[in-house]
């Protein structure tokens, strides 16, 4: 008997191993989410930019984007602003990587000249938004390590929360915790922690719309600064998917002729 029970255990023993780990079960997770935003191949949109001030005082800001997706890489992604004039042809050319730095330039008019954007300076303030440099790059999954925190409501939906945490050294978060849609495999809120890890920002996704019946976009993206009191609202809208952009569309010269 004592030999049946120990080969029972045996024979028991593969089915537990099988079982992921938070952290295996987090990766997972941020795959699913990838995978489900891949195939898209370019889009235009157009943007609006709300800045607000702890006293409630309100500036507005209009912005073209353009992203490309490229092939075993991050995306490539052009803004531009359009008004008001003090900021009109502003552009930021971010070319994505899933390992390594971010590729960022800044074009500024006045000055006539192409700046590019330092990896140790990723973490400031995007043209005095509450948007980083760093989150206006695109997501890629290698940029971070995972850990699959609950199931979860969030608002009437049922999530997913995943913690990540940054590889980048000079990112200016220690972790984030993300809510993902369980049925739909979007994010729906992301709460930054700074490099003290204190809760910094909150990022939420309102309005989800599908495009080609496949790719879901948030009409809204606001961001609020818990330690400053400051927020940023980005409004998408006039999407255009698969409009024909090209890598030559994504060029330093292409900051400069964006206006």
């Amino acid at each position: 008997m004592k030999l049946s029970l120990i080969l029972a255990t045996l024979l028991l023993t593969p089915a537990v191993t099988l079982a992921m780990t938070a952290e295996e079960r987090g990766l997972e997770i941020a795959k699913e989410v990838d995978t489900r935003d891949t195939g898209f191949h370019d889009f235009k949109a157009s943007m609006t930019m709300l800045l607000k001030n702890r006293h409630g005082e309100e500036s507005l800001r209009d912005m073209r984007n353009q992203t490309l997706e490229v092939e075993n890489d991050g995306d490539k992604t052009l803004v531009v602003f359009d008004e008001p004039r003090d900021v009109k042809g502003t552009a930021l050319l971010s070319f994505s990587h899933k390992v390594g730095d971010d590729d960022q330039w800044l074009y500024l008019p006045a000055l006539k000249r192409v700046k590019r954007i330092a990896s140790r300076n990723k973490s400031g303030p995007f043209m005095g938004s509450e948007f980083a440099y760093e989150d206006i790059s695109s997501q890629e999954v290698e940029k971070y390590t995972y850990k699959f925190i609950e199931e979860s409501e969030h608002e009437g939906t049922a999530s997913l929360l995943v913690e990540r945490y940054p590889v980048d050294p000079n990112s200016g978060y220690t972790r984030q915790q993300m809510w993902v849609d369980k049925e739909r495999y979007i994010p729906i809120k992301i709460d930054y922690y700074d490099r003290k890890n204190v809760l910094l920002k909150t990022l939420v996704f309102r309005g989800y719309q599908q495009y080609l019946d496949q790719y879901w976009r948030a009409d809204e993206m606001y961001m609020e600064n818990h330690q400053t009191g400051k927020s940023t609202l980005l409004t998408w809208k006039q999407y255009d998917f698969r409009s024909g952009l090209t890598d030559a569309d994504f060029n330093k010269n292409s900051l400069k002729r964006a206006r």
